[in-house]
Formats: structure tokens, sequence, C-alpha cells
């Protein structure tokens, strides 16, 4: 059918007004679109750009080189010795197994380092790289190196890695290094620290001794990388970086020679050395034995070697020096005859009768001796370490008084010292009883506290400050760390000790009686020749003696099983008249102080006189032939047996 002119008319209008919406409609929206183009291209062009530069380039942390260990004497204690290493990356190896045969057959790998391996690719992203062996020799990674195009994803680096030049000699002062563990940053010391280098796969942290209390000044601080990567994440190339700082040095007090005779000395037994600078409190000798090598943790510690070390009823991990704590025996005694002397309640010629034991009650607390000493004068008592004598002055004193004097020199003191497990020691009272026990304090607990047995404890550092402050009437506290970085650590000065010259110097007479009088209990044990040394034997009893066993005859010590035998302890100082070291040695169920103790310490407190092995002719010259024997036997090295020899004293280099 034909359409009338105004039809026509009519859908033309009609058009051309939908046309005008839909071109009004297309040009709203290219104005919209014009308008966020302009937005994003020129308002937020910088905004985006930094978004775009971030998707490109990524940072990755640099571990700085840890800050060494060093001795007294500039020996390194600590290192950091190049770690030659091979790593693969999941994503360029392809299969995986196949490159670990290839390379099986280039370098010897442990099953349980590639069993790691395995394990670490699982949790790893697939261009992350990770460790398959480390400390390989320079010829084994020679080997991976040239195969390296028959070894996809394989890459040899040469890292650094912490080691222990002195092996056992410092092993409980420097401790060791570990990977940080996820209990170190939860509930360990490191819980608080934020430092992002205790997220890098396998970073080593202090474990243990300096290394763990200097944890943050050996770390130094991480540098930076910047790479540019692709969509995927994998590395294109490396765009910069920042160099990472090193750690600080710490420079320790320890005389490394002299520490080494020490430790080598007592290999045999379960024991501890201090000796202290009784001018600045450093500490020159801090040796627990038995030792381990530090350097089975630090490359991986087997399962049997580990058991071994656990196992080991001498305990060779335990510090024993800060963390062993043992009743201090008759090394105590000085401090209960001062208390009495300050307080005017014995006099030096004054004497108390020693028939073997005192009553109390229905008890008797027995002498040493079991037929007694007779009449005892202060010095005498110290000499021939009567027990009786101090049960009377400690029933004089009081506990109260006796503690508040033995904490004057150190006995439950705390020192601050990079170590681990720095024990404080018991230095009992009565209020501590009321508040530990809930029980009162009893006139026995005294008679016991006043030959240092019963609730008093003590570690040999504190024992070697006693005879620190008793030689020089000082305050003298240990010092361990000479120097961090280039700053040097000043030394503290030392208040005098708030008791009377005179009874100080009493209690020195007495303990060079010990070495040079007639009855003296460490008359063997005494130096001769250039020098003259102060000292008091202790022995501390770790059984109860029934009365059944006083009526038939006491057990000795080498009839007894080792761990109930007495502990030996000696505390002493050298040169007698002009002190300049304080020493004090335990050797666990050793014994006797005078058998056991005495002869460790005298052979150590030689050493560092001399500044190394002392001349045959500073012992006495009935015991020439045995001092030989012994220094024959002695596995000692380096610098010690050198020094050795140019005294004449032949020994066997380890």
């Amino acid at each position: 059918m034909k359409r009338s002119a105004r039809d026509d008319e009519i859908s033309r209008i009609r058009i051309g007004r939908r046309g005008l919406i839909l071109g009004g409609v297309q040009l709203a929206v290219a104005g919209v679109l014009a308008a966020r183009m302009r937005q994003l291209q020129v308002e937020q062009a910088d905004e985006f750009r930094l978004l775009a530069e971030e998707n490109r380039v990524n940072m990755r942390l640099i571990a700085p080189a840890r800050g060494r260990i060093i001795g007294r004497n500039g020996r390194l204690i600590a290192d950091n010795g190049q770690n030659y290493r091979v790593t693969i990356v999941r994503e360029e190896a392809g299969d995986v197994e196949a490159v670990f045969d290839a390379l099986q057959r280039i370098v010897s790998i442990d099953p349980l380092d590639l069993e790691a391996a395995r394990r670490e690719i699982e949790r790893r992203s697939r261009f992350v790289p990770v460790t398959v062996a480390e400390r390989l020799t320079w010829e084994e990674l020679s080997r991976v190196a040239v195969n390296a195009p028959a070894l996809p994803g394989i890459t040899p680096e040469v890292g650094l890695s912490r080691e222990y030049p002195l092996e056992s000699d410092f092993a409980h002062i420097a401790g060791y290094v570990g990977p940080v563990s996820d209990y170190d940053l939860t509930e360990g010391y490191l819980a608080e620290d934020e430092d992002p280098l205790l997220q890098i796969p396998r970073f080593q942290v202090g474990k243990t001794g300096v290394e763990a209390k200097r944890e943050h000044a050996l770390r130094g601080r991480a540098g930076a990388k910047r790479i540019e990567v692709n969509a995927s994440g994998r590395v294109i190339r490396e765009l910069g970086r920042d160099v990472p700082v090193p750690g600080a040095d710490v420079q320790l007090t320890v005389d490394e020679d002299l520490q080494h005779f020490a430790t080598v000395r007592m290999r045999d037994e379960s024991a501890a050395a201090v000796v202290l600078d009784v001018r600045t409190g450093d500490v020159l000798a801090c040796a627990s034995a038995p030792s381990f090598d530090p350097n089975l943790f630090t490359r991986g510690i087997s399962v049997a070697n580990y058991n071994a070390l656990t196992g080991n009823e001498y305990r060779p991990l335990a510090t024993k020096t800060v963390q062993g704590q043992y009743p201090p025996g008759s090394t105590f005694k000085m401090l209960v005859a001062l208390a009495a002397q300050q307080d005017g309640l014995a006099s030096p010629g004054e004497t108390v009768y020693c028939r073997g034991f005192t009553e109390l009650g229905n008890r008797r607390f027995h002498c040493w001796k079991r037929g007694g000493h007779g009449y005892m004068d202060l010095q005498e008592s110290i000499e021939q370490s009567c027990d009786v004598y101090y049960y009377e002055m400690a029933q004089r004193v009081g506990i109260d008084r006796i503690a508040e004097v033995a904490r004057l020199f150190g006995m439950g003191e705390h020192f601050d010292l990079p170590l681990s497990a720095v024990r404080d020691g018991i230095m009992p009272d009565k209020a501590w009883k009321r508040a530990r026990h809930g029980q009162s304090w009893r006139v026995g607990d005294t008679y016991n506290a006043s030959i240092g047995q019963g609730y008093v404890l003590s570690t040999p550092m504190q024992l070697a400050v006693m005879a620190a402050r008793l030689a020089s009437g000082r305050m003298v506290a240990p010092r361990l760390v000479r120097a961090v970085g280039d700053e040097q650590l000043p030394v503290p000065e030392s208040a005098p000790i708030p008791l009377g010259s005179e009874h100080l110097q009493r209690q020195r007479e007495a303990m060079y009686a010990v070495c040079y009088g007639a009855r003296g209990t460490a008359r063997r044990s005494r130096i001769v020749g250039d020098y003259r040394m102060a000292g008091k034997t202790g022995t501390s009893q770790v059984r109860n003696i029934t009365a059944e066993e006083r009526a038939r005859g006491v057990t000795r010590n080498d009839q007894l099983p080792w761990n109930r035998r007495d502990h030996a302890l000696f505390v002493g100082y050298a040169p007698y008249d002009d002190p300049r070291y304080a020493i004090s040695v335990i050797v666990e169920h050793g014994g006797g102080g005078s058998t056991a103790a005495a002869p460790v310490a005298r052979d150590i407190m030689l050493n560092a006189l001399y500044g190394g092995i002392p001349p045959i002719e500073a012992y006495p010259s009935d015991q020439h032939g045995r001092i030989q024997a012994m220094y024959d036997e002695l596995p000692l090295r380096g610098t010690a047996a050198a020094a050795a020899l140019a005294a004449g004293i032949e020994v066997s280099e380890a």
C-alpha cells in the first residue's frame, strides 16, 4: 500500500528525533570517557606510574656479614668463613629429581640434605632459590660450575658461614649460631624483634652465649637489591643495590691462652674455673669442662653426636661457671669470720675448743676432723678449716648479719654478663626461708650456713668475685666485653667495701696460711719462687651422712659412686703482696678441695702469673717429677705449647 506524504514526514521526524537522542547519548558517553582518561593520564599519572614501577621492580634483602668475636689478644674466636653451596630454582629445573640424580653423579650429597631440600622446594614458590648442599670444597664447587649447562636450575654460590677457630675453648662463652626458628620469633628473645632479616630462610642468629646476648650488635643491617621481574615473578635483571652494613666486632676480656690452658687442664673432670683481674674485674678465663665443639652445631649436628653430649653425666653443654650452683663449703668461712669481727663478737686471739663436734639440743654438728682440732683461733680455723669454730661464730652473729656481709662479697648477687643462663645463687636469711618455704629459721640452719652448706648456693663466678673483693677490698664486678666495634667500654669504678680494713687484712693473712702454714690445707699446692698465693680450700657435701655411718666410720669418697662424692672447691688470689688475679675452681664430685681443686687452681694461677707455662722452679722441688709428667700429657697447642717449651717444660702438642 502506498504511503502518504504525511506519513513520510512523520517518519522522518521520528527518525531525526531518535538520531538526536542517540547522538546525545553517544556524545555524553564519549565525554565521560574523555574526562576519565584525562583524570587517569593527567591528574593521577604519577600514582599509576608508581604502581606500575612497583609491579615491575622488586626489592630483595641482602644479609650482612656477621660481626666477629675476638679475644683479649686479638685472636679470632668466631669468624665468617667462605661457604660454597649449591642452590636450585624449581621452575628452571623442570624435572627436579632428574637434576638431583645428575648432581649426585658429580658431587656426593648427604641424603638428609636432599630430603630437606625437597621439603623446602614444596614450601617455596617455584622461582625462589633453595639450598641443596653447602660447605662444599672448592673442587666440588668447581665440578658443579663446569657441569652447569647439564644441570638446569642449579647455581653454584659463595656465601658466608660461622666458624669457631678455637673450637671447644670458647664454646660456653661465645656460644653458637643457628637458623632462626619459629620459637625464637614467637616465644624466644627475638619475639619483639621486627628486623626483616629474620624472615630470610635459614638466616642464622645467636643461640647461646655472646652470640645470643650480643645478637643485635653482631647482626648488622640488611642491604637491598632492586631486581626487574616479569609478570610471573621471574628475575630478569638486577637494577641496583644498597650495600649491607656488617655487624660490629665484639672483643672479649678473656685471654685466649689462659682460657685454652684452663680448658685443657680440666679436660678429664666435670669442673669449672674462673680467673678475674682483681683491679678491673676483667674475666680472664671462664672455663667449663668438659667442653664441646660449637662448629658441630653450625654445620648441623648429627643425632648421634647430640645424644652423646646430652647423655654425658659430666654435662658438657652446661655453662658451669655461671649456671652451676653449688654449696660453697669452707670457702664461705672468711665471710662468717668477717661478720663476727666487724660486729666485735670475735677477736683475733680468741680461741674456740674443737672436740670434733658441737651439740645443739639432741643433735650433733660435726667437724670434718673426727677427733677435733683442739683450741683454734681465727687464723688457725681458716688454715686448718675447723668447722666447730664457725658454728660458734655463726651462733653469735646470726644469719641475717652473715647474709648482709656475704652479699657485700657477691653472694646471691646477679651479674649482668652476656652468657646463657646466669644464675644468682642463694644467700638465705630469715625472710628468705619464710617466703620460700613458709617456715621459721632455726639455729641449726645457721650452723649449716656457717660452713657453706644448707641453703647457701653460689656459682664459680660469684666465688671468684668473692676472692677478688677479699684481695682488693673493693666492690669489683666481673666484666666480659672489652669493646664493641671501635668503642672501648669503660672500666667501671669499684667502691671500697664498707668493712674495717684490719679485718680484711686478717682474712688475707689466714688465707696465706692455708697455702704456707705448717698445717695449711693447701700447702701441697703452694707456689714457690717469685710469687706467693693466698687461698682457701672447700669441700661441699652432696649426701647425708647418717649417725650409723659416722659410728662405723664415714665412707671415703673414692669408695662411693662418682655422683655421690663431695664437690671440691678452691678460691684464691695472687700475688699475695700485690694482688692481680683472683681464681675459683670447682671440681664436681672431686672429693676434697685440697686434693682435687687446689692443684688445678695453682696450675691455672701460675699460667696467669707467668703469661704462659711457668718454669718448673715455681713448683715445690719434691713435685717436679710429677708436674713434668702432667705437662707431658697435656694436649696443649699453639702459643701455649711454645710457651711451655720456652719454660723448659716438654709437652705433647695437640
